[in-house]
């Protein structure tokens, strides 16, 4: 009996992938993140790089979706608590789709996730004078891609902090 290659190797690089842990829309993986009470070695406080690391840049959002699940609501809780720290900090909020979609649409969907994603941060109690919006819609991917791999990567909201 005389097994192609091909099939093999397919069905190794499908249970490799699957050997993943598993992840649903509304949860996509988010940076890992250190608490603030423990910053990381060699990082100034209050700088981009500790925003970054220490608290997260970004949130995820399921397909098509801008409700905020409880992981992205626990890594904005950590933003507002760092931006109440560091007052004088402004964020730019960015908002992304996946590629799927036309560019309008992304847009809107971008301009609603950032939207979704300060209101939350104002809601903490950072002042919205100190937060503005962007929609990048799918004109700036984080992945390469065109399966839910990358397309789970690219529904995001990113906080970045104007720092001095």
């Amino acid at each position: 009996m005389r097994i192609s290659l091909l099939p093999v190797a397919a069905a190794a690089l499908f249970l490799a992938a699957c050997a993943e842990e598993p992840k649903s829309a509304a949860t996509t993986p988010t940076t890992t993140n250190t608490t603030a009470a423990q910053p990381a070695a060699g990082i100034k406080p209050g700088s981009l790089e500790d925003f970054r690391v220490n608290v997260g840049d970004r949130v995820f959002f399921g397909y098509d979706k801008i409700d905020l699940s409880a992981d992205a609501r626990r890594t904005l809780e950590r933003q507002a608590a760092w931006l109440k720290q560091y007052g004088s900090v402004r964020v730019v909020v960015e908002g992304h789709a996946d590629e799927r979609g036309t560019r309008e649409y992304n847009l809107a969907l971008g301009e609603r996730r950032a939207n979704a994603q300060k209101d939350y941060l104002v809601a903490l109690g950072i002042p919205a004078a100190r937060l503005s919006t962007v929609s990048y819609g799918k004109e700036r991917p984080a992945v390469l891609g065109s399966n839910e791999a990358a397309w789970s990567q690219n529904r995001r909201g990113v906080s970045v902090p104007q720092v001095q």
